[in-house]
């Protein structure tokens, strides 16, 4: 009976490595939570790409874009956990919008198993070129003398520029005054324009306003500057000790996820992440190359909740 017993959990072990050694069999689905054709999307499909050739398989973008990813990110949620549907995960949908909508339906930490960081990108503190803004120093100033009196422009409340606006803002002892618009771009427009005082974008977009001669970049919100805007100082830099906030993408499954492919991605992505035509990819969009495994990507996970939840309780934001 017991050699039956033990034939029977030795078979069953041998299947479950014959599958996993199998995966993937077939192609592969990443949901991305944004329109195609937005950077999010754009990023996913270099990635996808990459890792298709890694895996062996095609890995095919799916795009279901709606309440910052939120409608992804449920979707992935109650996906099959099987390994083939993935999701490319930007960070404002784990650390923000679970935060800020109260129809949100998934648990960052609970509903997902997470697989790794890719990269990690940064803000740029943006104003017109002609604004007599030169610094954060002035623009913190500016404020302190007219509360409330300085507006700035985001993607739309519970953004992830409208929450770097209201953490410079609490971190900088100010008031501002949000503008919220249905996307970046008209933003940006009215920034140009004039009609608000300044708004943060991400490096990839900001860069050639800058470039341009239409926006002048004020500082960039990482620890460390950007390679794209090596003459722009940080906000930590520019006064704001210890400010410090970066933007990530990541690879994330439904919850239960087999260990077995869980391992199988976490190498992939290795092998992905050293690869100098992903990596020139991601530099011409402003990102840089972060991989790293489950363990670590929790403890991102778990710090940007902690810091959004206190920049959200204290700005009273919501979002029905």
């Amino acid at each position: 009976m017991k050699k039956w017993i033990v034939a029977g959990v030795l078979g069953a072990l041998a299947s479950l490595a014959s599958a996993s050694d199998l995966y993937p069999s077939r192609p592969v689905k990443l949901i991305v939570g944004y329109a195609a054709g937005g950077p999010v999307d754009s990023a996913a499909r270099v990635y996808a790409q990459h890792l298709g050739t890694v895996l062996g398989q095609p890995v095919l973008v799916d795009n279901r874009a709606g309440a910052g990813g939120a409608i992804a990110a449920a979707l992935t949620a109650k996906s099959s956990p099987d390994g083939y549907t993935l999701f490319f995960v930007g960070s404002p949908t784990l650390t923000m919008a679970p935060l800020v909508q109260k129809t949100a339906m998934y648990k960052p930490l609970k509903d997902f198993t997470l697989v790794g960081l890719l990269n990690t990108y940064t803000n740029v503190l943006l104003v017109a070129n002609d604004s007599p803004l030169r610094s954060v120093g002035d623009l913190i100033g500016y404020a302190k003398s007219h509360p409330d009196g300085l507006a700035f422009g985001s993607a739309g409340v519970g953004a992830s520029n409208h929450l770097a606006a209201e953490l410079l803002a609490q971190r900088g002892g100010v008031r501002f005054l949000h503008v919220p618009y249905k996307g970046n771009s008209p933003a940006v427009t009215d920034l140009i324009g004039g009609k608000i005082g300044f708004m943060f974008d991400v490096t990839g977009t900001a860069v050639g306003y800058v470039q341009g001669g239409k926006l002048r970049a004020l500082a960039v919100t990482s620890q460390a500057r950007n390679p794209a805007l090596p003459g722009v100082p940080t906000v930590a830099e520019s006064g704001l000790a210890g400010f410090n906030v970066s933007g990530w993408f990541a690879l994330i499954g439904p919850p239960g996820l087999p260990p077995a492919v869980v391992d199988r991605l976490v190498a992939a992505n290795q092998e992905v992440g050293n690869n100098a035509a992903f990596q020139q990819s991601l530099a011409r969009g402003g990102y840089t190359p972060s991989i790293t495994g489950p363990a670590q990507f929790t403890e991102r996970l778990r710090q940007d909740l902690a810091l959004w939840g206190d920049v959200i309780g204290k700005a009273k934001i919501e979002v029905q």
